[in-house]
């Protein structure tokens, strides 16, 4: 069997199932004990050793930890390593990251570690290259590792966390209480846990931060989805006036910068609400952690340096197994280790169910039947009826939809009409009606697009007066290769701004919306098209 790690990248920490993050914890607690005994016979099986294995950092935003944490595992396998100069790069000269990445691809670097605000790149520069080196014959294709993507995720940092999780819990992963606390909006090492802490079988997770930092709604919908338990709260002071307090604490740093001007008039109320006190110490347990993702802010740290010298703090382990663990993330990904590795879990299906159903028309004379169709459509001889259209929303949401659909569907030309109706059974529902004359015939791909901008809707094809075909659409559980499909979030890699080509890709939720393949973040199906 081959080895499942080998070439992997790491974009998001759900591309590792529960059970390969497992393994690469057991393997990082050997190494971390070979390390402290400095037990060369066993750091050896850890080592890649090759110099012509090539590892290239491309750090688009500053950074310290992470880049240097990699940069010394890549010193301890004894690889090639390189740095992209981001200010002098190509990047600076209009070039796309497709083929910035491609072009150092073709020069045998094997793995790529990139911290870009553009959320979702690596995702999208993991799709570029496989392609990229099958047509051009690379004997190895790239790997991606992210290491922060702009609000969006940070794996490599939710791998050492889970670790230093695990290793404070006797390493048991049966159940764990934490708190978030702090910037749980910008913070991408927070928005990583919202799937990484499923590798517990028993996840309660206490959200600490005011309405201006709050944990976005699209991870909170996610950790609903993944069946933590969640509670919100709006300072420690709230915390702390209540007895369940969780036995472990994460902080992040507030990034009130990014925020603008009426934020940073009230930096030091929103500051106080996400710091830790003296008079908060007596509430501690012996065997309560915290821990940080670092660096923390020199000025106004959200745990206090008179911390440093007590149980509490975690974070300084915590940092330091970051480089053990990216040690065996690389080792990994160059097939050093893994070969023992057998997966049992069973990997997650595609959904492919069906969302254009038809439906067997029932012939009649509508010219003898005033109630054939909804109130204020005259009968038509050809041509087709759009029904249902965003049933039970307000009129004035239904009619801009409708326009949304007839530019969509390109009904915009020739006779026609559309109006809002009320339903036969109840008076205060509200649907929309378009309907066109003529001989309209609809492709499999057109009614997909129908599907995707009218879900819910009815579709009737007229002959000679008579129904001779009819659909009803639900949301696809995928919308996807539409050349006007858009993600909302300006600093997703697939926003049209970026001129990346990456196009845009849509998953729909278990609470009926879409989430953006790249950046994650949630939309409707009307919010979806560009405008």
């Amino acid at each position: 069997m081959s080895n499942v790690f080998t070439g992997r990248s790491l974009t998001v920490i759900d591309d590792f199932s529960i059970e390969e993050r497992a393994y690469l914890f057991d393997k990082t607690r050997r190494l971390k004990d070979a390390m402290i005994a400095q037990d060369e016979q066993v750091l050896q099986e850890f080592r890649i050793n090759d110099p012509d294995f090539g590892m290239y950092e491309v750090f688009l935003e500053d950074s310290t930890r992470t880049k240097e944490s990699f940069r010394n595992a890549a010193k301890f396998h004894r690889s090639k390593v390189s740095d992209l100069n981001s200010e002098s790069s190509s990047f600076n000269k209009g070039e796309s990251y497709a083929d910035t990445f491609n072009t150092l691809a073709g020069y045998e670097n094997s793995v790529f570690i990139v911290r870009s605000k553009l959320e979702g790149v690596c995702r999208w520069l993991q799709d570029e290259a496989t392609g990229y080196a099958q047509r051009n014959k690379l004997w190895r294709k790239p790997a991606f590792i992210n290491a922060g993507d702009g609000k969006h995720e940070h794996p490599t940092q939710e791998l050492l966390d889970e670790f230093t999780f695990l290793e404070d819990n006797n390493w048991s992963s049966e159940h764990i209480h934490i708190a978030l606390v702090g910037d749980l909006y910008h913070g991408r090492t927070v928005h990583s846990k919202a799937d990484g802490l499923r590798l517990f079988k028993s996840v309660k997770v206490d959200l600490i931060a005011p309405p201006e930092l709050a944990m976005p709604e699209s991870y909170l919908q996610k950790m609903r989805d993944n069946g933590f338990t969640i509670r919100l709260f709006g300072s420690i002071d709230a915390y702390m006036a209540q007895d369940d307090i969780a036995g472990k604490w994460y902080f992040t740093r507030p990034q009130l910068e990014r925020m603008g001007e009426r934020i940073l008039q009230r930096q030091e109320e929103l500051r106080q609400c996400v710091t830790f006190r003296r008079e908060f110490m007596a509430r501690m347990g012996t065997d309560t952690r915290f821990y940080h993702p670092l660096p923390r802010h020199r000025e106004h740290p959200t745990i206090p340096t008179f911390l440093d010298e007590t149980s509490l703090n975690g974070w300084e382990r915590q940092s330091i197994n970051g480089m053990y663990v990216r040690i065996v993330l690389l080792a990994l990904i160059a097939g050093k280790l893994g070969d023992d590795f057998i997966p049992t879990e069973i990997p997650k299906q595609r959904n492919d169910e069906e969302y254009i159903l038809q439906v067997e028309p029932t012939v009649r004379d509508h010219s003898a039947d005033k109630d054939a169709y909804s109130e204020g459509v005259r009968p038509i001889h050809d041509g087709i009826v759009i029904d249902h259209i965003c049933k039970g929303d307000d009129p004035a949401t239904i009619r801009r939809h409708m326009a949304q659909i007839i530019r969509v569907l390109g009904l915009d030309n020739g006779k026609g009409g559309e109006w809002v109706s009320t339903s036969k059974k109840d008076s205060g529902i509200y649907k929309g009606i378009i309907f066109r004359p003529g001989m309209h015939e609809f492709s499999r791909k057109e009614l997909k697009r129908l599907a995707a901008v009218a879900a819910g809707c009815t579709l009737n094809v007229i002959r000679e007066g008579n129904i001779v075909g009819k659909y009803r659409t639900h949301l696809p559980p995928r919308i996807y290769n539409f050349s006007d499909l858009a993600c909302t979030n300006e600093a997703c890699i697939s926003h049209p701004s970026h001129a990346e080509g990456a196009p845009a890709r849509f998953i729909r939720t278990a609470d009926n919306r879409y989430a953006c393949e790249y950046c994650g973040k949630l939309h409707s199906f009307k919010e979806i098209w560009i405008k």
